[in-house]
């Protein structure tokens, strides 16, 4: 019993957050309209490659939270705060079929792991979010971006040595890049480094207070 109320509390937050997003049958047409002669930006080609498909082959656009919802959830439920490039990706690596949304089950999914995700499961989470070009591995290049202050387009010498510093700690194999194997043994054998490259998980009293809240 104590589950299901649990699961209907969570499906009621998750519709409440997504209120803001039922004007998006509405903004996707016009997006439609739109879209002929005109080249879409690099943001939206990120993670929305199939909402306008879907318009197109009449497939309903399925109600959820959007990239500014999201936001504001992360950061007033689970206290994560960080800037952009690392925000736009935590939003992709939810978003798994690239709806340009979180759906309920992308919901759940993610809920699931920040509650009570295995270790496994959340090295596999931070290297999907610090994969920015999401090509299997952690490159020197995205390092810096990871690492360098925000609208920091020219990383100084502290940033240079403390990306060589990194690479050389997480790097195994020695090839240049991390793979998600070199992520996950370097963070096996010391987990204070599983986010290395900037905040993507929830901490334990924002978990603590979010599930007191549903139980309550």
């Amino acid at each position: 019993m104590r589950s299901g109320a649990l699961a209907l509390r969570g499906v009621t937050f998750f519709l409440a957050a997504a209120r803001r997003y039922r004007s998006a049958v509405g903004q996707a047409n016009n997006t439609k309209n739109k879209a002929k002669g005109k080249k879409m930006s690099e943001k939206d080609g990120k993670c929305m490659p199939k909402v306008l498909e879907n318009i197109k082959k009449g497939y309903p656009i399925f109600q959820g939270i959007d990239r500014t919802v999201f936001r504001e959830v992360l950061h007033n439920t689970f206290d994560i705060v960080t800037e952009n490039t690392l925000m736009e990706r935590i939003f992709c690596v939810w978003d798994k079929q690239n709806y340009g949304l979180i759906t309920v089950e992308n919901w759940f999914n993610g809920l699931s792991l920040y509650l009570k995700g295995t270790i496994s499961k959340q090295i596999d989470y931070c290297f999907a979010v610090y994969d920015l070009n999401a090509d299997g591995y952690i490159s020197k290049e995205e390092m810096f971006q990871l690492l360098s202050p925000p609208q920091d387009e020219d990383p100084d010498e502290s940033v240079k040595d403390l990306v060589d510093i990194v690479m050389r700690k997480f790097d195994k194999d020695k090839d240049g890049k991390v793979s998600l194997a070199d992520f996950r043994e370097t963070v096996e054998e010391e987990p204070l480094l599983l986010e290395a490259f900037g905040r993507c998980l929830p901490s334990e009293k924002s978990k603590t207070t979010f599930l007191t809240t549903l139980k309550s």
